[in-house]
Formats: structure tokens, sequence, C-alpha cells
């Protein structure tokens, strides 16, 4: 099994595949994927890592695409509410989706070394989840998984 986010990829096919299914997949909802929202997107899938809102409101403040809280929020909001970020929220912070505009349940490891998020299919867990729910007479909705420890590279530098 692999995790998405750990393993060395190329960066730039990353981003661009990231950026070609929000923009068909806005195109197909009727969805405007203003250049703000593109931008905080491009930034999200570029680190790698979860960043706060403030974090991306500097990126747009440096390049003049706004300056005030409520401009990174509503990207963000937008972008989770349709399923090419996630909000990571142990960290209270965000990360581009791996499976953009797939519908699935994903669980994270986070490194508490350097702030990496790898993604991993959430499935089989969210399946159990839900099953458990349903013995219970509880409907899940929604499965979050958050894992923290050790990335391999931290590993290997601690080594």
């Amino acid at each position: 099994m692999t995790a998405n986010g750990f393993e060395t990829h190329d960066h730039t096919q990353c981003i661009s595949n990231t950026l070609q299914v929000a923009e068909e997949t806005c195109r197909e909802k009727g969805l405007q994927l203003t250049p703000v929202r593109r931008r905080v997107l491009e930034i999200l899938a570029q680190k790698h890592t979860a960043m706060g809102a403030y974090e991306v409101l500097d990126f747009l403040r440096e390049e003049g695409l706004g300056s005030q809280p409520p401009v990174a929020y509503r990207a963000l909001d937008f972008l989770v509410s349709n399923g090419f970020v996630h909000r990571i929220e142990r960290l209270n912070a965000f990360i581009a989706c791996v499976h953009p505009g797939e519908h699935h349940a994903p669980s994270f490891l986070i490194c508490r070394e350097c702030s990496t998020v790898a993604e991993l299919p959430g499935k089989p867990v969210s399946d159990v989840v839900a099953k458990a729910g349903t013995e219970l007479g509880f409907t899940v909705e929604k499965v979050s998984i958050e894992a923290e420890g050790v990335c391999p590279d931290c590993q290997e530098k601690t080594a």
C-alpha cells in the first residue's frame, strides 16, 4: 500500500493533474474556479504539507490576490466542499486532495516532525466504522481518520 505524500514523484504532473480535474469538475458542475481559488489549490498541491489558512493568505498577499482572512477562508471552504482539498482537523490546516474528483473517505498520516501529510485510501476503515454504526442504529455520514507519527524521511534523518 502506498501513502500519497511520502513517496517521491513528479510534483509538476501532480499539480497539473489536480488543477485539470478541478477545472473539468467546475465546468461540468457550473462552478467557478476563480483565480484565487485556483491559486490556493495550486499552492496546496505544490507544498504537499498541511498549511493553515493564514499561511495560504501570506502567499495570496505576496501575489496581490488578497490580504484579508475571508479571502483565504472562502477559497478554502469552496475547495473543501467540492472535494479538491481536505481539512486536517488535528492541525487545523488544509492539504490538496490526491484523488480530486473522486468520492472517497481518506485517512491521513501526519508527520509530527516535518508536517508532511500522506493520504491513504480510507474506504476499508470507513466501511468498518459505518458497519459498526449501523449495528448500533447510527448512520455514519462522515469519517475522518488522522494518525500522527514520523515519516520515512524524518526517520532516516534521525537514524
